[in-house]
């Protein structure tokens, strides 16, 4: 690998040790074991499970990648952006330490290029559990260059000298992932921009930055360099950021992005983009009313939407069925090929590594035990929570109000405010709330929404009491210590518990109480 890739940019000590680890300069393929209990493409999150798994079950295992082990989540997504966040986290907490009696009489710097060296640093330190190395210890045979199915029972891989070698399989997992997409936007081919890919990349803060598209990566991201001090500019289609939440919740975010800083401009229609002498001019209109902006930036990221990585693959030759969303795979992650499936953003409505990580243990069980008391599990079993870690963060699993009704399922909804909580409180982070969904007239849940600045953490009890059958009033009896911001959870367990206590009831009581007082 002559040229570096461009996602180790710069090339410092932290990234050649990254490099070192998820794609070495100087690695040589094996020489392929046929046939192979399971080949696979794609070495992210969902790739790496798999490997990992089948080989720890004593299956002969071959892992192909075209670029860097670890995938998006560590090299360009999950890692490098939660070191990020971390950085302007603090300079945030330091701007506003005037609030906690704390007084920086000479004021202070952000230094930019530090932060982002801590950030890449610590992507190093991470990434040997991701490595070639590793896995090679594991029993799987690492294979880097493109992986390409000749035949239902054969893949070759193309190296970068050009070599082709082919492996048998008896049966083979995409987990080719996706990348960043480029939306119609005009003149998008004009100008330079980041997308994800690149972003970590850089070394200087850009002045003005401006961002193209408000979903999680849009939206972490603006509110994250406009607490470094950029002038962020926020273009969002609709008309609040965070599209995918209920606006109760996004709007407390949009309320604290404002605070920072970030210019949002809802409703942007008409989008062109064009170079000038000082970076990228932005131009459109915001609905409603059509009011124009012509608006120059240094930067421009855009972050909206991605595309499954399909190309290169032959699938055709396979007869495995795709379209622009990925491959299309049944319950079992099974594709129309019955000798392949998929796991991961290649073929997932839940494109997180976390779901990439649990659709891979299905895999597992699938493709080597099929006939077996472990095999045929369904992904539709899995119960998804997923986090926006903005501050606040935002936090669901299960369904949404409107995700119910379509379903024709009647719920009830238990909401516990954190500016009712003491530690919130205490800890000045009281914008938020944990909304529980009930199904009507039971404490069966089938949904829960939390903004607050931990919500990524706090939603994984109410996914353990789904998961499990847990219902709300279980929860009601859960004691948390005090002070927690999760007792907010805990008071909404006695908000279903009191619902039983119904006036009838609440008589009854009285009278025994007013006996039991004569006595």
């Amino acid at each position: 690998m002559a040229d570096p890739i461009p996602q180790l940019l710069p090339l410092d000590d932290s990234n050649r040790e990254l490099e070192s680890n998820v794609h070495p300069r100087h690695w040589k393929n094996p020489t392929p074991t046929d046939p192979y209990h399971l080949v696979i493409i794609g070495a992210g999150t969902a790739g790496l499970v798999t490997a990992a798994g089948a080989a720890g079950l004593g299956a002969r295992v071959a892992l192909i990648e075209r670029e860097l082990m670890g995938g998006d989540c560590l090299n360009v997504g999950c890692v490098p952006s939660k070191g990020v966040l971390r950085a302007a986290r603090v300079a945030a907490t330091v701007r506003e330490s005037e609030d906690f009696g704390i007084h920086i009489r000479a004021g202070f710097d952000f230094d930019f290029a530090r932060a982002m060296a801590r950030m890449r640093a610590l992507r190093a330190r991470i990434s040997p559990a991701d490595s070639a190395r590793r896995f090679t210890e594991l029993g799987v045979d690492v294979f880097f260059g493109q992986g390409s199915f000749i035949d239902s029972n054969t893949v070759s891989v193309r190296s970068g000298d050009g070599t082709v070698t082919p492996l048998k399989f008896k049966k083979a997992v995409i987990a080719s992932g996706a990348r960043a997409a480029a939306p119609p936007i005009d003149g998008l081919d004009s100008v330079n921009y980041l997308t994800n890919e690149t972003l970590f990349s850089l070394t200087e803060l850009p002045s003005r930055l401006g961002v193209v598209g408000a979903g999680p990566v849009g939206s972490e991201m603006a509110q994250s360099f406009a607490r470094f001090g950029s002038e962020v500019f926020l273009f969002v289609h609709g008309d609040q950021i965070l599209p995918r939440e209920e606006s109760d919740a996004a709007l407390i975010v949009q309320k604290q992005f404002e605070k920072d800083g970030v210019t949002l401009m809802l409703g942007s229609h008409g989008m062109r983009l064009d170079p000038d002498r000082e970076g990228v001019r932005v131009r459109g209109k915001q609905e409603p009313g059509g009011c124009p902006y012509n608006v120059v930036v240094d930067q421009i990221l855009i972050a909206a939407g991605r595309a499954p990585n399909t190309s290169g693959l032959n699938l055709e030759a396979v007869g495995v069925e795709f379209d622009s969303h990925g491959v299309k795979v049944d319950d079992h992650l099974q594709t129309t090929n019955p000798r392949i499936f998929a796991a991961g953003d290649i073929c997932s409505q839940f494109r997180f590594t976390h779901a990439a990580d649990f659709q891979a243990r299905i895999v597992i069980q699938n493709s080597l035990f099929a006939l077996g008391p472990v095999g045929r599990k369904k992904v539709s079993k899995l119960i998804v929570p997923w986090a926006t870690y903005t501050s606040p963060e935002i936090a669901h699993v299960g369904m949404y109000a409107a995700d119910a009704a379509d379903a024709g399922i009647a719920v009830e909804t238990y909401v516990q405010h954190l500016e009712h909580v003491d530690r919130a409180i205490l800890d000045g982070n009281d914008a938020g709330f944990v909304k529980v969904l009930t199904k009507k007239g039971t404490d069966q849940i089938v949904g829960a929404t939390i903004v607050a600045e931990n919500a990524g953490d706090l939603i994984s009890e109410i996914t353990v009491a789904m998961t499990n059958g847990l219902g709300l009033s279980n929860l009601g009896r859960t004691i948390h210590p005090y002070p927690t911001q999760a007792d907010a959870i805990r008071r909404l367990g006695d908000q279903f518990n009191k619902t039983k206590l119904t006036p009838w009831s609440q008589k009854i009581l009285s009278t025994l109480m007013r006996l039991n007082v004569g006595k």
